[in-house]
């Protein structure tokens, strides 16, 4: 199925007549850049599945609440990010409650034990790394390094002046940047 513009999928959206085959198409079209978006959030392939599928149920739930003043994907993003972090924090809060700190397995080891994870030892660190980045540094980051996302398409998702964001980009690959250089 060929992409259709963002607009156009937008008006389908919002014709009764064409709901349900503008949300596949817009399934289709999002799914995988939303996938890989929420994967380096949550990092385990099934937890961003589960993610992926909450996004587009609250997607379909909210379409009448669509208002148009961004784009789709804007919207989609906003709604990933969201998702993400509310998993992320359920599952930091269960953590916390059923585990000591010295059971849970380090982001790289937990990466490496991921049949899903196709990285290598430099990729899970990375990831490793991310993830004791506060939490704005980590959308930042995620959003700039692996989406390519401009500035001004992040200020939109996140409700956040552009200078902010690149303020939060420098300090998070810094604080990556020293990681790294500590460990040679």
């Amino acid at each position: 199925m060929s992409n259709i513009d963002e607009q156009t999928l937008a008006d389908m959206l919002n014709a009764p007549a064409t709901r349900q085959k503008a949300f596949r198409i817009l399934v289709d079209q999002y799914g995988e850049k939303l996938y890989w978006h929420i994967r380096h959030i949550v990092l385990v392939h099934d937890d961003a599945n589960d993610v992926l599928q909450n996004v587009f149920l609250k997607t379909w739930n909210a379409l009448d609440n669509f208002r148009h003043d961004c784009k789709l994907s804007t919207w989609l993003y906003r709604i990933a990010i969201n998702e993400s972090l509310d998993f992320m924090r359920k599952k930091q809060h269960a953590n916390s409650t059923f585990c000591s700190e010295s059971d849970t397995p380090g982001v790289a080891n937990m990466l490496m034990a991921d049949e899903y994870f196709d990285g290598d030892d430099a990729q899970a660190l990375l990831q490793e790394t991310i993830a004791t980045l506060p939490e704005v540094q980590r959308k930042v980051f995620c959003m700039k390094y692996y989406d390519n996302m401009k500035y001004s398409e992040m200020s939109q998702v996140l409700g956040t002046s552009e200078g902010a964001l690149k303020a939060s980009y420098h300090l998070a690959v810094k604080k990556i940047t020293e990681f790294f250089k500590s460990r040679d």
